[in-house]
């Protein structure tokens, strides 16, 4: 899979693309992370990348020009059949769609992602109107810019693809993964809790359950028993019931009905 960043800071990638998971996806070869200056795709001799917004209004709005050369000299000209198949442009911006778990699984079905990292008061709408397939926000806050989020975006998809992480069966029991309904449903039964009866996750999952390493006690905290009896079928439903509880303590949200 191929990754395009489009910013003016593109000296900010080279700390996040060289650690981790994402370092050994592009030794690897299963991802391409092309990183790209902005600034190079201007006409005129300061490189300007922003304007006075019309109408008035504090802070300076990323022109859209630069930004249809930039993906238009990665993708080709845009026309009305739309975007190359498997691919997708992405603006991230503080008034996007909310990025989940289940936008990650559908960006890494893809064979490329443009990521565009919005800075200043805002960007042109008819990038996000004309050329982004996509706009995405990672939370209700605002930040600088989109490079903290296109990196997160890029971490998120790049551990969902094949090979990526040593054991396959990380993203399946983790926050967020989607659960059977009916095995969520079944472990719960009995379960005295304050979890409402109307919904287990929907299409959102719930959080992963608590873990625990040696020691087996710390400071008087010990780890619980039933981690460490053997007893497969107990340890599966304390996990469930735990993650649970956490979910409804920390992101109830999870566990309400899906909204359309």
């Amino acid at each position: 899979m191929r990754f395009d960043l489009i910013t003016i800071f593109p000296d900010f990638f080279a700390g996040p693309l060289d650690y981790g998971i994402v370092r050994r996806a592009r030794e690897a070869r299963l991802i391409e992370t092309h990183v790209h200056d902005l600034r190079k795709f201007t006409q005129d001799r300061h490189r300007t990348v922003d304007d006075r917004p019309f109408g008035g209004g504090e802070g300076m709005v990323m022109k859209c020009e630069p930004l249809f050369e930039a993906v238009e000299s990665l993708l080709g000209p845009l026309t009305d059949a739309g975007l190359p198949a498997k691919t997708a442009v992405v603006l991230l911006s503080a008034a996007g769609r909310l990025f989940h778990q289940e936008t990650a699984r559908r960006f890494a079905q893809l064979e490329r992602l443009v990521l565009i990292c919005g800075r200043y008061e805002g960007v042109d709408e008819r990038v996000a109107e004309h050329l982004a397939s996509d706009e995405i926000s990672i939370g209700d806050f605002v930040l600088s810019g989109g490079e903290l989020p296109a990196a997160m975006i890029l971490d998120a998809v790049t551990r969902l693809i094949p090979g990526a992480l040593g054991n396959e069966d990380s993203t399946v029991n983790e926050s967020f993964s989607a659960a059977e309904p009916s095995a969520a449903h079944a472990d719960i039964a009995g379960y005295e809790s304050r979890i409402p009866s109307h919904g287990i996750h929907g299409s959102r999952g719930i959080l992963d359950y608590p873990h625990y390493t040696r020691p087996a006690s710390f400071r008087g905290w010990d780890v619980p028993e039933v981690l460490m009896n053997g007893n497969h079928d107990e340890i599966r439903r304390w996990r469930r019931q735990k993650a649970l509880e956490k979910t409804q303590r920390n992101r109830p949200d999870l566990l309400a009905p899906d909204r359309p």
